[in-house]
């Protein structure tokens, strides 16, 4: 053999198993909600769709899995929180994860939400195709 396919026999032994994604790292979005029900629909929303989903269901909660050294690569933000408290979950975000993206999840009378990236309603399908979007965009598998 010469050496530039031993190279390339080794490259083929450590490369990801089948269905997983070259170059991608794999990644963690964080969802919160105070609605266990809308939150664990959300989860299985997005895992039927192929991605890791971590669930949170209190401020602190998010707040402790924010610090943590989990890879996160996107941060969902459930309808149910309250606007003040969705404000200071991103700040949070932020310090700690400056270039995760963040998405809000608005109530009827809510125009937009301080700091996050994007502001949507609560629609399934809305929600699936901007994480798609955002995901595809940094390159990372969720």
């Amino acid at each position: 053999r010469s050496r530039r396919s031993r190279r390339n026999s080794s490259r083929a032994a450590s490369a990801p198993a089948v269905g997983a994604a070259r170059h991608c790292p794999m990644r963690s979005i964080l969802s919160i909600s105070y609605d266990e029900t809308l939150l664990t629909t959300r989860q299985q929303l997005l895992e039927s769709e192929g991605h890791r989903v971590i669930s949170a269901s209190s401020f602190s909660e998010g707040i402790e899995f924010c610090n943590s050294s989990k890879p996160l690569a996107l941060f969902i933000l459930g309808h149910s929180i309250p606007l003040p408290e969705k404000e200071a979950l991103i700040k949070a975000f932020r310090l700690h994860r400056p270039t995760a993206p963040v998405i809000a999840l608005r109530r009827a009378w809510e125009e937009s939400v301080s700091g996050a990236d994007f502001t949507i309603d609560p629609n399934p399908d809305e929600l699936l195709a901007r994480v798609a979007c955002l995901l595809r965009g940094k390159g990372i598998t969720a």
